[in-house]
């Protein structure tokens, strides 16, 4: 199975352009499905349909749906919102209160992301077209599940181990609420869906993530920060699709410096991502609503390329032998010296670009040595590790 993911800045027409493409495919004869994650939903508004969680065909070979989170949300959530509920009433908050505070915001968004992994597993599909939410929220839910990792393997066992011992001698002196086996149980199998999407989401020969940009010097700001940002959690980028060009046939004197404008915005896309293939589609004089309007979209952005294919192939993180050691290569397009921090821990490895923190499990290889250098070259920072472990260090010293 193939899954393409859009996302971009709200209102650049990644919905347009994630339809275009679920009709372009699913014209070579793949079964496809387009859905979307964006709480906006615009999908049903592109192919003039009602649509609901449930699939329906909405041409030879696609089927849409804008998937029901709150309905994921009840499923998982139900024993860790109760016992939170029950802590909140305990500190003298009313029931409306307790309910309203034990659902963490944009909590049912992520959850629509494991209707992705559904879809994976169950393999009704040759091919799933993802409209996701604009970038600021795709970002915060695909940075979550590395979040929650970190959380699960590190303190997680070691809460629950501890939590079994002081329950008894708890229980004698407080009244609060403590968490039982059914809410730990509910964490883990929370994370355990999470977990899997970051799997399938992170496999270069499954999923592949297409920015849709306009020629405008904020949008390609903004994307230049995503691209960025996708790169250091493990998402590939395959494509950039500048979308809303001004056709050569305006000619009119008043789009005249627009015009001037997008093609030096379109000129610093290509530079800013090359070698990123960029695909392009035109300013229509009418909304692409239903799917005849749509499918000439997917025509003009693909052309001879194959829509479902991975269009360009780049690992975000490579371990290469040098010397004695070992140098670890992490793709980080368009980060600053100022931007960077690093630092590592036993096996672990920090990095922080901008507000995005990711905590990076090291190859067993590479667990235990200390990096001794580290730089920014081009859009790639290499990092150098000791080839001697902790324990060798301490003995040479």
């Amino acid at each position: 199975m193939r899954i393409v993911l859009f996302t971009g800045k709200g209102g650049v027409g990644k919905t347009t352009v994630a339809s275009a493409t679920a009709l372009r495919i699913a014209a070579s004869g793949a079964k496809t499905l387009v859905m979307s994650t964006d709480p906006a939903h615009s999908l049903a508004d592109a192919f003039d349909v009602e649509l609901g969680p449930e699939s329906l065909e909405v041409a030879p070979c696609l089927w849409a749906e804008q998937i029901d989170p709150q309905r994921q949300l009840e499923d998982s959530w139900q024993d860790i919102q109760k016992h939170a509920m029950e802590v909140l009433n305990w500190a003298g908050l009313n029931e409306v209160e307790s309910e309203e505070l034990a659902l963490i915001p944009g909590l049912d968004e992520v959850f629509s992301l494991a209707d992705v992994k559904r879809h994976h597993d169950e393999g009704t599909y040759d091919v799933v077209v993802v409209d996701c939410a604009p970038t600021g929220e795709t970002l915060r839910l695909l940075s979550l599940p590395d979040v929650i990792s970190w959380y699960m393997e590190r303190i997680f066992p070691v809460e629950r181990r501890v939590m079994g011992v002081i329950r008894p001698v708890a229980k004698k002196v407080t009244s609060l609420p403590l968490p039982g086996e059914e809410v730990y149980g509910a964490v883990r199998r929370f994370y355990d869906r999470l977990d899997g999407v970051r799997r399938i989401l992170t496999d270069g020969a499954v999923t592949s993530v297409r920015l849709v940009v306009n020629p405008e010097k904020m949008v390609i700001a903004e994307a230049k920060r995503t691209f960025t940002y996708l790169n250091l959690f493990g998402y590939r980028v395959d494509a950039l699709v500048a979308n809303r060009l001004l056709p050569e046939e305006i000619t009119d004197p008043y789009f005249e410096r627009w015009k001037k404008l997008q093609t030096e915005h379109l000129a610093t896309i290509h530079d800013a991502f090359a070698p990123v293939p960029i695909l392009t589609a035109r300013l229509r004089d009418t909304e692409l609503i239903g799917t005849d309007l749509l499918a000439d979209v997917g025509r003009e952005v693909y052309g001879e390329l194959g829509a479902a294919d991975v269009l360009y192939e780049d690992d975000p993180m490579t371990v290469r032998r040098r010397g004695d050691g070992y140098v670890l290569v992490l793709r980080l397009p368009f980060a600053t010296h100022d931007d960077l921090e690093l630092s590592t821990k036993i096996d672990e490895l920090f990095v922080k670009v901008g507000p995005y923190r990711r905590t990076i499990m090291l190859p067993r290889v590479l667990a235990s040595k200390s990096i001794t250098s580290a730089k920014l070259a081009g859009d790639r920072i290499e990092m150098v590790f000791d080839p001697r472990d902790a324990a060798e260090r301490s003995d040479q010293r």
